[in-house]
Parts: structure tokens; C-alpha cells; sequence
């Protein structure tokens, strides 16, 4: 009973101290011990928070994880594997709503800011086509492809095929670099004007191409490189 007593008055702590000053105060193995609270009843979780980063490395890595990871590598239940990995696509989504339902990106800097959403917190390289009316609105943000370019082809069969059952007028294509740079590769290049040869028989025009890294990004159009690529 005694340590049952100790362990709730310490959570009771935690909790209020979230809700009189948020999160930017908190520890990263702090943060996951306030979220281990609520699918670890009762027992002390501190220990295992600290765990967990030190397997990890960083939050950003850890909320990134597949739940098996998770779950494999820390010795935690189905349950709290879950809890864990479904942060950063939340964070995701949430910041994708922000911009509403068909959001307008009718300039190269609405363009970018919107890619950011949607690559927040990916540790991997993915490959998205926004598909836009004639107004430049959004129909919709497709992935197409996870892992690198030179890995495995975005093979422009898909984008088409994407583009045209989304109805789109024209297409900007998105995708981040992990890594953190901006730099477009060769790979990035030869692709971007590979698809836009495949869209010049459809009538689809290829607008732009962004590259992500972090809640930076750089884009093709003003970089002056569509016009080239899409002779």
C-alpha cells in the first residue's frame, strides 16, 4: 500500500505539473513517463522511461519506431508499444488538419509549407504527389513510395495512375531528405523529369518538386529547374 501511495503521489505531481506549465519544461525520459502513465497502471514507470530513451537515443527516434520495435527492444506490452508509436503520426495529422479540407497551394512557399506537414517527423525517405484542381486547391496528398530514390524507382506508371484517379489538373511532387540536406541529388533530377515526360500525354502539369528536410525546404520552381525538366 505504501509504495502504491508513493507511486500516485509522484504521478499526481507529473500530471499537475503538465497542466500549470505544458510540456516545453519537461525531460525527454519525462515526457515518455507522463505517456507511460496512462497504459502502466500503478507501477513506477521512471525507471523504465530512462530505459527507453537510452535504447533509442532521442524521442524523435522512438516515437518514429515500429510498435514491434518498440516493444522487442524494451521489453513493453502490446499496449504501451502502441501508445508510443502512434504519437508522431498524430502529430502528423494534426498538423495537416490545421490546413483544412483542400487547402490552396497556389505558390511555391504554400507548396513547401505544406510538404512540411507531411513529413514531420519522418526518420525515413517517402515520396508524396499533391494532386491539385484547376484552382490549385488539393484534392488530395498521396504516398507513392517509402525508402530512398536510388533505392527503388518511383516509377512514373504510379504517379499517373494516381494523378488521374484523383482528378488532378496538375501535380507538385514532395519528398524529404532525413538526412537534413537540401540538396537536390541526380537521382532527384532524372526522376522529377522522367515523370513529367510521363504526364505530357495525359496533359497533367508537373508544377513543382519540393524537397523536405526537417521544417526546412527548397523548391524546384523557384530554383528556376521546372522549366528545363519539363520541355
Amino acid at each position: 500500500m505504501a509504495d502504491t501511495a508513493i507511486h500516485g503521489g509522484h504521478r499526481n505531481r507529473v500530471r499537475m505539473r503538465y497542466l500549470e506549465e505544458g510540456l516545453d519544461g519537461f525531460e525527454d525520459h519525462e515526457i515518455i513517463e507522463l505517456l507511460l502513465f496512462y497504459c502502466i497502471p500503478v507501477k513506477d514507470t521512471n525507471e523504465l522511461a530512462h530505459r527507453i530513451i537510452r535504447e533509442f537515443g532521442t524521442l524523435h527516434d522512438l516515437l518514429e519506431a515500429d510498435p514491434l520495435d518498440i516493444q522487442r527492444r524494451c521489453g513493453v506490452s502490446s499496449n504501451t508499444a502502441v501508445l508510443l508509436s502512434m504519437i508522431a503520426p498524430l502529430s502528423r495529422r494534426y498538423l495537416k488538419e490545421k490546413w483544412g479540407d483542400r487547402p490552396l497551394v497556389n505558390s511555391s512557399k504554400k507548396a513547401g509549407e505544406y510538404a512540411v506537414t507531411l513529413f514531420a517527423g519522418r526518420v525515413y525517405e517517402c515520396f508524396f504527389i499533391l494532386c491539385l484542381d484547376a484552382q490549385n486547391r488539393v484534392n488530395h496528398a498521396a504516398l507513392v513510395h517509402k525508402g530512398t530514390i536510388n533505392e527503388a524507382p518511383v516509377y512514373p506508371r504510379i504517379i499517373v495512375e494516381t494523378a488521374l484517379r484523383h482528378k488532378a489538373n496538375s501535380i507538385i511532387l514532395a519528398h524529404n531528405h532525413p538526412g537534413g540536406s537540401l540538396k537536390a541529388s541526380g537521382a532527384d533530377i532524372d526522376v522529377t523529369r522522367k515523370i513529367c515526360q510521363a504526364m505530357k500525354p495525359i496533359s497533367i502539369h508537373v508544377a513543382d518538386h519540393i524537397i523536405v528536410a526537417g521544417d526546412r525546404y527548397v523548391s524546384f520552381a523557384e530554383q528556376g529547374l521546372m522549366d528545363s525538366l519539363c520541355i
